[in-house]
């Protein structure tokens, strides 16, 4: 049976820990505002623009061919997003089981590994894209903690040179969706081909191509809107994924924090049934000296 002085110290140290996974959640969930006021000022715009967007693409314009066109699949690249970091429960699991997933699809599809190139965002990723035998297209570590527009232009512009290039028929997205604090979604996205799907704007009231006056003509529009549109797509992921891993990493140092709790409270009763039993056999020694 464990002492006084080690029950005293097990105390000790759940707090020390039940310390360190407050301020974890605390600044988790100071980063997840953060991230969801991002996305709450840029999603108005993102949903408009693809609204007009899927307008323009749907009428004659032909200058967004080059993006819209389906192509038959030989090569395909994958981006795949996790966090740099662990103790945000299941999050990087769940996100590189998912990336697995669509690699096992285009094996079966009749891909290699060298038809396939993966851009891993966060090192838990990258480190899970080198096991499973792909070559990493470069360290895209720091958007995992600190997603900027500038960034994502960067790898957008590389993403469609690509396409454009032929050297990859389709693109993916793979990342997780922060559906709520509690709830986060993995996705699995089409990003090129672009999709005329304007399921981002289904609840709202739909306008035709005919109240746009378009200048100097459709055509050039595109060619300045669609960059555009795939360069904001990449940056809105990028923060959606953010807040996922944070919404996630609060809500597993709330869980650690409860955890600590009720393992407290049990500690404490064993620790009050010791001592008390302690005090009795004392009590027991001076009553049995005193008899004697």
């Amino acid at each position: 049976m464990a002492s006084l002085k080690e029950i005293k110290d097990r105390i000790n140290s759940v707090n020390g820990i039940m310390k360190i996974t407050s301020a974890m959640k605390l600044v988790a969930s100071s980063k997840l505002r953060k991230a969801q006021n991002a996305i709450g000022n840029l999603l108005p715009y993102q949903r408009q623009i693809h609204h007009i967007l899927a307008d323009l693409l749907a009428g004659e314009a032909s200058a967004g061919e080059v993006y819209a066109t389906p192509r038959p699949l030989k090569k395909a690249a994958i981006v795949a997003f996790a966090s740099n970091t662990s103790l945000c429960g299941a999050f990087n699991s769940n996100a590189i089981r998912h990336f697995s997933e669509a690699v096992e699809k285009y094996r079966q599809a009749g891909l290699k590994e060298k038809d396939i190139r993966v851009f891993a965002i966060g090192r838990k990723m990258a480190d899970a894209v080198k096991r499973m035998g792909f070559e990493d297209q470069g360290d895209y570590s720091a958007m995992a903690d600190k997603p900027t527009y500038a960034d994502a232009c960067t790898l957008a512009r590389r993403l469609m040179d690509m396409y454009t290039a032929g050297e990859a028929d389709k693109i993916e997205l793979i990342y997780t969706h922060c559906k709520s604090t509690a709830t986060q979604v993995p996705v699995n996205e089409t990003y090129l081909p672009i999709s005329l799907d304007s399921s981002l704007h289904e609840n709202e009231e739909h306008h035709g191509i005919s109240d746009f006056i378009v200048e100097p003509d459709m055509d050039s529009l595109l060619e300045t809107l669609l960059p555009k549109v795939l360069l904001l797509k990449i940056y809105s992921v990028l923060l959606d994924a953010n807040a996922a891993e944070h919404a996630a990493r609060m809500m597993a140092m709330q869980l650690a924090t409860d955890n600590g709790n009720q393992l407290l409270d049990e500690i404490r009763i064993q620790y009050n049934k010791q001592r008390q039993q302690e005090i009795t056999n004392e009590l027991q020694d001076i009553i049995g000296g005193t008899m004697n």
